[in-house]
């Protein structure tokens, strides 16, 4: 599923090609997504111009002077821009008619995706407003993550990976955060010190940010229709990693399941 790094390259990869953009209307080849496409969104885009393109947790937010489009890509959702339409191929659901005879194209074998119109208050969306910090910006820290974390009886990774708490970070950031704070996934959130939740605020940055460089040097062609999602090549140090030795103390990593998600950790170094 992509995570806060993949949307954000996704974002960046299509902000050059967008902004300015004039929108000559939507078609719209499959409207069963999570929830059916309004067929309203058409006449409401329909020469438009695209003012910015932002981001919101895993959501991407077109921006225009009258409101605010949002679209999640799911499971496995992903968005192209083609320098001219093309025949479209299975599982390629919306095409945003765009100036100069480009076509911005929505790709979603699992259909898990959304393309819903947010409004002018698009902040206070059902979607959005109960959303917490973004993990790179300015209001996330460990002191918040402790006043939070106060009587929580739920595993720290569940915690973190809770969008009130702070936004986009999934279960691939989580467990890797974790293990370079040294933080066990399963301990109790309401049982974990203000310094070590620091160190975890730091961590969080640390990893995200390690993986929006990665994706900097290794991103996809947006612009080419055959290109894959912008997954980029990870270093992880556990996720993934089960019978493996920990990176940093060679005691094995291991896998547990918390929430329904597979953890994986170091018994060791992590406590």
């Amino acid at each position: 599923m992509p995570e806060l790094p993949e949307v954000e390259t996704t974002r960046r990869g299509l902000q050059p090609h967008l902004v300015g953009s004039m929108v000559r209307g939507l078609e719209v080849r499959q409207a069963s997504l999570r929830q059916p496409v309004d067929p309203q969104l058409d006449p409401l885009l329909r020469r438009r111009r695209i003012q910015a393109l932002g981001r919101r947790g895993k959501y991407l937010l077109l921006h225009f002077t009258h409101g605010c489009l949002l679209s999640h890509l799911g499971m496995s959702g992903s968005w192209r821009l083609l320098a001219q339409a093309r025949e479209p191929r299975r599982h390629d659901h919306l095409d945003l008619l765009l100036s100069r005879g480009r076509v911005l194209r929505y790709h979603d074998p699992r259909r898990f995706g959304l393309l819903l119109w947010a409004g002018s208050d698009w902040q206070q969306h059902a979607l959005l407003r109960h959303l917490g910090p973004e993990p790179l910006e300015d209001g996330f820290d460990g002191s918040r993550l402790h006043r939070r974390a106060q009587g929580r009886r739920a595993a720290v990774k569940t915690f973190l990976m809770d969008r009130r708490t702070v936004v986009g970070v999934g279960n691939i950031y989580a467990s890797e955060a974790l293990h370079l704070a040294g933080i066990h996934p399963a301990r109790a959130a309401g049982r974990i010190s203000l310094a070590r939740y620091q160190r975890l605020a730091t961590a969080v940055r640390s990893v995200l940010e390690e993986a929006l460089q990665a994706g900097g040097t290794t991103l996809r062609d947006f612009t080419a229709e055959a290109g894959q999602p912008g997954y980029f090549g990870r270093q992880l140090r556990v996720y993934g990693r089960e019978g493996q030795p920990c990176p940093r103390c060679a005691g094995l990593i291991r896998r547990s399941v918390l929430g329904q998600r597979s953890s994986f950790y170091c018994a060791s170094c992590q406590k």
